[in-house]
C-alpha cells in the first residue's frame, strides 16, 4: 500500500521559517509530479507548489518567492522550505503525488494526512 507521510508543521512567529517533508512509502514503480497544497480554515484547498520528476518547479503567485520546493528522488521525498512566513500562510498543508504502481499502469493520486502550520505571534 502506498502512503505519503508528512512532517514538519507547527507554530511559528511571523517572519519565521519552517521546512515540511513528505515521504512516499510502499511498493510502486515511479513517482511523477509531487505537490504541496494548503487549506486555510473555512476556505478551499489551493495549490502552493509543484515539482516534476525532472526537477521543474512551479509556484502559486501568493508565495511571492518565499517558499522553495525540492525533492530527493532517492528518498522518495518532497520538501517545502517556507521562509518569511505570514499569518495568512496559516493552513493545513497537504502533500500530493502522482504515483505509478506498476509498469503499464496509469498514475494514481495520493494525498498525505495533512500537517498544520500556524503563523502567529
Amino acid at each position: 500500500q502506498v502512503q505519503l507521510v508528512e512532517s514538519g508543521g507547527g507554530l511559528v512567529q511571523p517572519g519565521g521559517s519552517l521546512r515540511l517533508s513528505c515521504a512516499a512509502s510502499g511498493t510502486f514503480f515511479s513517482i511523477n509530479a509531487m505537490d504541496w497544497y494548503r487549506q486555510p480554515s473555512g476556505k478551499q484547498r489551493e495549490l502552493v507548489a509543484t515539482i516534476t520528476s525532472g526537477g521543474s518547479k512551479n509556484y502559486a503567485n501568493s508565495i511571492e518567492g518565499r517558499f522553495t520546493i525540492s525533492r530527493d528522488n532517492a528518498k522518495n521525498t518532497v520538501y517545502l522550505q517556507m521562509n518569511s512566513l505570514k499569518p495568512e500562510d496559516t493552513a493545513v498543508y497537504y502533500c500530493h503525488a502522482k504515483i505509478r504502481r506498476g509498469v503499464g499502469r496509469f498514475e494514481d493520486d495520493y494525498w498525505g494526512q495533512g500537517t498544520q502550520v500556524t503563523v502567529s505571534s
